[in-house]
């Protein structure tokens, strides 16, 4: 099934929203699979999109949320012109971190794996939440790409996530006890473990141990499927955590460095500027003046 897969760069960009448009852009969109989750809604025209071995039609207001790694096609239903907005976000970003999110990424995936619960929403189902005004302001903050934007994106994927939920919970979906997380992970989901354990010591020989495989084959594996080596991908997800504190916080870097996950505040400052090309106090000076 890997001539059909469709690569999508999810560590560097989780989260992208557009209006697909068929006067502009290629159709129909042939049968593929991609890691990340993708969520049509529909603007102008009828589109009949197959998933699962099924196949749903989508009218102007209808909604239909597409899972990670499921083969879908996208195909119109007559000559007339479409145009509907597409997200596309990686579901494992949405971890279980204690607070008050309901265990929001584990529901979502046992409502998309429920035969009782549809992926395709209508517009009749959704008026009692502003699902299009969520995903405009995606499709605004991924196209200004201002101070913050992911973030925001996150934000409202959430509330999105949410809306969603409680639809299928009005429908008949119950979610089942969430389990503890397992000892041992798949190649799939060790990325999982590591955004929630970023900022412990981490060794590419464990990560390889929990997934059950040798080291030589899970570095292979995880390069070929994430686009960098483990060691590359842990060292961008704490930049990426550095990031946040130093806009949103005011630690001093020692106190960062130890938060993140780096052994130490000159290690942090040494990988920070390889990634951004700008030391972390230079970073906080031209991105918090308005802050503090």
């Amino acid at each position: 099934m890997h001539y059909l897969f469709e690569y999508g760069d999810i560590l560097n960009s989780p989260y992208e929203c557009f209006i697909f448009d068929t006067a502009i852009h290629s159709f129909p969109i042939r049968q593929h699979w991609h890691y990340y989750m993708e969520i049509l809604f529909m603007l102008d025209g009828t589109a009949l999109v197959s998933c699962k071995d099924k196949e749903y039609i989508l009218h102007p207001g209808d909604m239909i949320s597409l899972p990670p790694k499921e083969l879908h096609a996208i195909y119109a239903t007559s000559n007339e012109r479409l145009r509907y907005y597409v997200l596309k976000f990686d579901l494992k970003r949405f971890h279980e971190d204690g607070g008050l999110s309901p265990q929001l990424k584990a529901v979502v995936q046992q409502a998309l794996s429920d035969p009782n619960s549809s992926i395709h929403f209508s517009a009749p189902q959704m008026q009692k939440y502003p699902i299009q005004g969520y995903i405009r302001a995606c499709s605004n903050e991924y196209e200004q790409r201002g101070y913050g934007y992911l973030t925001s994106m996150h934000a409202v994927i959430t509330c999105l996530l949410l809306a969603m939920v409680r639809i299928w919970r009005s429908h008949g979906f119950v979610p089942s006890k969430i389990a503890p997380e397992p000892t041992f992970h798949s190649i799939d989901t060790i990325t999982e473990y590591i955004d929630a354990h970023s900022n412990q010591a981490l060794r590419v020989e464990d990560l390889a141990l929990r997934c059950n495989m040798s080291y030589s084959f899970f570095a292979k594996k995880f390069k070929q499927l994430y686009g960098r080596s483990c060691k590359e991908y842990i060292e961008y997800v704490r930049v990426t955590k550095t990031e946040d504190l130093l806009l949103f916080t005011d630690y001093d870097l020692a106190y960062i460095s130890q938060e993140t996950g780096f052994s130490d505040c000159s290690h942090m400052i040494k990988t920070f500027r390889k990634y951004k090309n700008i030391t972390p106090k230079q970073f906080r000076m031209q991105n918090t003046k308005t802050i503090y």
